[in-house]
């Protein structure tokens, strides 16, 4: 049996499906992972949320990192990965997408915004840290390029992007619907994610705990594998490519 044929058979007995994306589904759009070599943190240290917070040099080098594209993060296209969990949800498969990334791609391959639960924020567009008020980037980058502090227009509040950096709170309701979803769901098929990163790692336990298959889709090892129902080490985007074939 090839591995999209025992991929298939799990999607096609669940009525209930869950995805759980991390860096691995979107590698393949040329975008940087963050831990493995030549990932982003081997290129450059993480800025701590407190340290965004208090120090007007930190913020500089935040935004110079968004607006100079060095973290690499945005502006990559959708692969056949997103393209066919896109699929899968359109169909009624998969219910829900809960992704660890911040690039947006779940949502430019067409899984509707309400579908997607994006733990670590989005990286597209920034938020106040004040009122919440939404801004976009291509507004801000004329005032980061005048030298301007990128403060919000509502509140005079500071700006940041929509991303939850080392040191800032989780959103509570995005963990409560995540972890919503993972105990309703049939089955959790994780996509491209090392499952070491607290505490969304623990949302796919949580679902096997809860009675669904889990099914872990990585290059590389996890410390989960041990309780899968299934794991693959292959590419996903070809994957599930001839997997969406087979689907009933």
């Amino acid at each position: 049996m090839s591995n999209a044929e025992a991929l298939a058979q799990y999607l096609n007995a669940s009525r209930r499906a869950v995805v759980f994306t991390g860096a691995g589904i979107s590698t393949e759009s040329g975008i940087p992972d963050f831990r493995s070599p030549g990932g982003v943190w081997t290129k450059m240290q993480p800025i701590m949320f407190q340290d965004f917070v208090r120090s007007r040099e930190a913020r500089a080098e935040a935004w110079s990192r968004v607006f100079n594209r060095t973290a690499g993060w945005t502006g990559a296209a959708p692969n056949a990965g997103h393209h066919a969990v896109a699929a899968l949800v359109k169909s009624g498969k998969v219910r829900s997408v809960i992704t660890q990334n911040v690039d947006n791609l779940h949502l430019e391959s067409g899984v509707p915004e309400a579908q997607i639960i994006e733990l670590h924020g989005n990286a597209a567009y920034a938020k106040c840290l004040d009122c919440g008020e939404r801004h976009e980037l291509g507004d801000l980058e004329p005032r980061w390029k005048a030298g301007a502090e990128l403060v919000c227009l509502a509140c005079d509040g500071l700006l940041k992007t929509a991303t939850i950096s080392f040191g800032q709170p989780m959103p509570e309701d995005k963990m409560e619907r995540a972890t919503d979803e993972s105990i309703a769901c049939d089955l959790m098929l994780v996509l491209g994610s090392s499952l070491v990163v607290r505490p969304a790692c623990g949302l796919p336990l949580i679902a096997k705990e809860a009675g669904a298959k889990l099914v872990i889709v990585n290059r590389e090892a996890t410390p989960l594998d041990g309780l899968a129902d299934l794991v693959l080490h292959d590419e996903i985007g070809p994957l599930m490519t001839k997997t969406l074939t087979l689907i009933a």
